[in-house]
């Protein structure tokens, strides 16, 4: 049995969603954005350029954002969603996908792009840049642009970091300032429990609170990487760990005690993702992961609680050409 927030579930309720990236019906075409999770995340210094450089392992989970979208004969995007505070304009990440590829191809006709947010808004899970993946993926195939997965990714980066991985999707490792992917083997089958507090924390302040010169011990990603190559669960769960993870739960007590909470209800692991505030847990049994979401929805220390499991990408069409 899953467990997920109001919002959440209201996705599942829907009619299922055959494929991954998209049903077309009198000129729908509705794709699903799917969040990440961090396995592990290094943070290995700062650039020149005032950007940092790190090491990441990216897993992409079933929790998603819908985006439907409609050919429309007036030139422009119009964008609209579920949620008031999210801009609907040139600020919004699928806005400035689908405008690039359009002016690029210089496209005439225009588009109707209908965003229905249920990934938790600033929670470390890629929301923002998985809705732009889509977008990409979405105006690359409804305009048979032809553009492959490759070529959609080198576009993505200049729309965010995190973009080009959620038009991968699966595992990754991630490199530089998480532009630079290596597909890796899948994670072995687990479950996953999400947990996000009631509070938001930006990139910025997750940065600010970190201090590079004051890491004793920087989380094992080579190790990591064996672990998931072996297929050894376990083992990768041991491993897995947040550089950020200090700093932020310093400031914000309730992510620690969220992890707590899990671990203590059987998660092989806790962490908090990204930036934070978000918690996941991993779970090698399902009943456990569905009993762990119970005491975690009853404590009120997560605004969100959502239960599911990872997605391991086979492959998958970006385009119709």
């Amino acid at each position: 049995t899953r467990v997920r927030s109001s919002a959440a579930s209201d996705v599942y309720k829907r009619q299922h969603i055959n494929t991954v990236y998209k049903v077309q019906m009198e000129g729908l075409m509705r794709l699903k954005a799917m969040a990440k999770i961090n396995l592990g995340l290094d943070v290995l210094g700062k650039r020149e350029d005032g950007y940092h450089e790190v090491r990441m392992i990216m897993q992409t989970i079933r929790m998603y954002d819908i985006l439907d979208i409609r050919k429309t004969k007036r030139p422009g995007i119009v964008l609209t969603t579920n949620l008031p505070f999210i801009p609907t304009d040139s600020r919004n990440l699928v806005y400035k996908a689908a405008e690039m590829l359009m002016e690029e191809f210089e496209i005439e006709e225009g588009l109707s792009i209908k965003l229905r947010k249920f990934i938790p808004v600033a929670a470390g899970m890629a929301g923002g840049s998985s809705d732009a993946a889509a977008a990409f993926v979405g105006v690359n195939r409804m305009f048979h642009l032809g553009l492959t997965e490759e070529q959609l990714m080198e576009r993505a980066v200049k729309v965010g970091a995190d973009v080009p991985y959620c038009i991968m999707r699966g595992t990754a490792l991630a490199e530089g300032i998480g532009e630079k992917l290596k597909r890796l083997p899948k994670v072995p089958e687990c479950y996953v429990l999400v947990g996000k507090p009631g509070i938001n924390v930006s990139t910025k302040t997750a940065y600010e609170n970190l201090n590079l010169a004051g890491i004793g011990k920087h989380p094992d990603i080579d190790g990591l990487i064996r672990d998931i190559e072996d297929g050894d669960l376990y083992a990768m769960a041991s491993k897995m760990e947040n550089v950020f993870e200090p700093g932020i739960i310093r400031q914000y007590p309730v992510i620690g005690n969220i992890k707590e909470l899990m671990e203590e209800k059987g998660a092989l692991k806790a962490v908090m993702s990204g930036s934070g505030p978000t918690v996941f847990g991993i779970f090698d049994n399902r009943d456990k992961m569905a009993a762990a979401a119970r005491s975690l929805r009853k404590s009120g220390l997560a605004k969100t609680v959502f239960a599911t499991d990872i997605y391991n990408r086979d492959g998958g069409v970006t385009n119709d050409k």
